[in-house]
């Protein structure tokens, strides 16, 4: 029994050296093809019109400075939807000021209301595209707690002007608020996602920092498969695959993401990632939980046979040793590679994530094997708690509102009659400086 056990630890063994070999070399990859691209942002000079829609909703940190950036960006044909839930939501005397602050860009402030058959964002989103008016070229699509650099929408614009691009995808670099490992955990786990992103991004999109041609969004039918889900993004890079669409990353679109949360915040963020990832690629989702398994239960598998090492002087001691060794040295590899992509993305941070940083080179297998048991929870339920609203997933990605917090709707799937919704549209800025 024990050399089964042991042949069995040994396959394992090689897979996850094989493997993390493999990821140091995507890890490589998107680190040259990233400076590649940042070396070269002036060269990038688009023509068309771009509409940008951006959802809010209350006051994530950095919201203003995020909004004033993106009415500040070096593109001269664009206007800007900015997206809430209510009329009382905080978020609009901030986007007031900003879009006051910036008169020469226009904008717009739609309040969507209530969903009541589809998630929050994704109605946001529907009730702004539904009537997109002939000129524009480009949609272009990014979350309030993204902070773009001036140039993120000339070079979104310009990498969808290249011939057989359809749509174009960021990602998020986490920027944690606090020196709390709760916060260096995620942000670890999250630069290893993004260096997964190569020229190309296997079909996947990130809702935060994204675009796509105006006859793509119209040709795949995305603003109809979005009634009834939950997510923007993963909905689109299911339609796009469908279509067989090409879809490429670009680094100048990775955007700087405040983190702050406790420890039960940050697992429930995690699993609730793998949880939709679970309803809406289920494919990709069974993988990165496969792909996730081989080198988390070597390590657990390196304690155990540790211990009997100790005990019965079997397994050499050694050859655990070294196996855990050279995992570990691939890992504090690939996280310096991460990690030198500061100076690449976000060089006057270096200094500010430099705790975060030493993190993730050193620290980088606790955090994925905290990932790895978030996807396994992911296995289990389908109720998502996201931004006080409660849904209940069904397969194919279909879902509906069970109850929501600080609000009179609950279970509104008990109402049958769809009524188009109430939708205000506010022309900004709304607020002049005084004098």
């Amino acid at each position: 029994m024990e050399s089964y056990l042991l042949a069995a630890y040994l396959v394992l063994a090689v897979l996850a050296l094989l493997q993390g070999l493999l990821l140091a070399l995507q890890t490589w990859e998107h680190r040259r093809y990233g400076r590649s691209r940042m070396a070269n942002l002036g060269r990038s000079r688009p023509t068309g019109h771009v509409a940008v829609f951006a959802p809010c909703k209350g006051v994530d940190v950095g919201l203003e400075a995020n909004l004033h950036a993106l009415l500040r960006q070096d593109y001269n044909d664009y206007d800007v939807t900015f997206i809430v839930d209510s009329a009382d939501d905080p978020a609009c005397e901030v986007i007031g000021r900003a879009a006051a602050a910036h008169p020469e860009v226009s904008s717009q402030m739609v309040v969507a209301h209530a969903a009541t058959d589809t998630g929050q964002k994704v109605h946001n989103l529907r009730v702004a595209t539904a009537d997109v008016p002939p000129h524009v070229k480009y949609l272009a699509f990014v979350d309030s707690d993204a902070g773009p650099r001036p140039e993120w929408l000339r070079t979104l614009a310009g990498l969808l002007n290249s011939e057989g691009v359809a749509a174009v995808t960021g990602y998020r670099w986490f920027v944690p608020m606090r020196n709390t490992t709760a916060n260096y955990i995620l942000s670890s786990i999250n630069c290893g996602v993004m260096a997964l992103l190569g020229r190309k991004s296997h079909y996947l999109i990130w809702g935060g920092s994204w675009g796509i041609r105006r006859e793509a969004f119209d040709a795949i039918g995305l603003h109809a498969a979005w009634e009834g889900t939950l997510s923007d993004d993963l909905v689109a890079s299911r339609q796009l695959r469908r279509a067989r669409l090409t879809v490429r990353f670009e680094p100048a679109c990775v955007v700087a993401s405040p983190l702050d949360g406790s420890p039960r915040e940050m697992f429930a963020f995690i699993r609730r990632q793998y949880l939709v990832g679970r309803f809406y690629t289920p494919v990709w989702w069974a993988f990165a939980l496969a792909v996730a398994s081989v080198p988390n239960l070597v390590w657990l598998g390196s304690v155990a046979a540790l211990a009997t090492s100790m005990i019965y002087s079997t397994p050499p001691a050694w050859l655990v040793l070294g196996v855990c060794a050279a995992l570990y040295l691939l890992s504090v590899q690939r996280g310096r590679m991460r990690q030198a992509l500061l100076g690449t993305y976000f060089p006057e941070r270096r200094h500010a994530l430099r705790g975060a940083a030493r993190f993730d080179i050193l620290a980088g297998p606790l955090a994925a094997m905290i990932a790895w048991v978030g996807m396994i929870s992911s296995l289990f339920g389908n109720h998502i708690h996201w931004r006080g609203i409660t849904y209940r997933m069904f397969p194919g990605g279909k879902m509906r509102v069970v109850s929501r917090r600080h609000d009179s709707i609950q279970h509104p799937e008990q109402n049958d009659q769809r009524q188009p919704p109430d939708v205000s549209t506010i022309k900004l800025p709304r607020y002049r400086k005084a004098g």
